[in-house]
């Protein structure tokens, strides 16, 4: 445990959340539910799931939600509008409305390849408008913050105006891209306090299963992996054992200082693995006996 860190358990009350992505085939979907399983336990606060370029798995998002809610669970449908029109997005809440869902995770989403800036939807905070718009307070609505900047923003400034935006459109709380540099989610969270934006703002935590595909992932949405913790990774080679120990390490300092600075909470990009997630709750004392 590195000095900084603290020696105690973090309060039992932290809230945790969990990231799922919509399985693409039977075998994946049987995978998932036994991931769920190992995981409820941890008596998340809620349960995302993603949703796949352009709509692509919108089909799968919504099973993945009918399935969390069946299994007693709070379930947030990943909810995104690059291309769609607003009869589309009308249709897909009150589906959502129907099955029981109370949280969205509202999201421009990625533009697909050669796709211009078209679609009646331009920004998240337009969906987020939207979303308020045709169904007043029923949804609790999540937006995306970005403490290291979205890949695609201008510039710092901009950024943070783009999620000041979305959060006066109606959001209720944010959920961070993943990093691994606590300061910049702290400095991230004081400019937004200053900005009078008060909504609780729940850091993203990326469990570390392998270098490569870490390395990969975080390099195309702009996390940064610190230089020492890079070097390490790759220094272990093919080695998973170690990375994951080592990585276990890096992840759960990181959470210990977040939760003992006041971070209202942690949601694990799960990978639809279920291991280095009990893990590192377990060693924050945060899984119930």
């Amino acid at each position: 445990m590195s000095a900084s860190a603290p020696s105690h358990h973090p309060a039992p009350h932290a809230a945790l959340s969990l990231e799922f992505f919509p399985p693409k085939t039977e075998a994946g979907a049987h995978k998932l539910r036994a991931t769920r399983q190992a995981l409820y336990p941890l008596q998340p606060q809620f349960c995302s799931v993603t949703y796949g370029a352009g709509g692509s798995t919108q089909a799968g998002t919504f099973a993945a939600v009918r399935e969390i809610l069946a299994e007693g669970q709070q379930a947030a449908a990943h909810f995104s509008c690059i291309g769609a029109t607003r009869e589309k997005l009308r249709a897909e809440l009150a589906e959502l409305q129907a099955m029981g869902v109370k949280r969205l995770v509202a999201l421009r989403g990625d533009l697909p390849s050669g796709y211009g800036l078209g679609g009646e939807f331009q920004y998240a905070s337009d969906l987020v408008a939207f979303i308020r718009a045709e169904t007043g307070a029923h949804f609790h609505i999540e937006v995306a913050a970005y403490p290291e900047m979205h890949p695609q923003a201008a510039s710092p400034e901009k950024d943070l105006q783009a999620f000041a935006t979305k959060v006066r459109a109606g959001a209720d709380s944010a959920i961070t891209q993943y990093f691994f540099n606590a300061d910049a989610y702290f400095r991230f969270v004081d400019e937004a306090r200053r900005l009078g934006l008060d909504l609780p703002i729940v850091p993203g935590i990326m469990p570390i299963h392998a270098a490569s595909q870490l390395l990969r992932f975080s390099d195309a949405c702009g996390a940064e992996v610190p230089r020492w913790v890079r070097s390490r990774l790759l220094a272990y080679g093919d080695d998973t054992a170690s990375i994951q120990a080592f990585g276990l390490d890096v992840v759960t300092q990181l959470c210990q200082r977040l939760l003992a600075a006041g971070a209202p909470g942690l949601h694990f990009y799960t990978m639809n693995q279920s291991p280095l997630v009990l893990d590192i709750a377990r060693r924050l004392g945060l899984l119930p006996h």
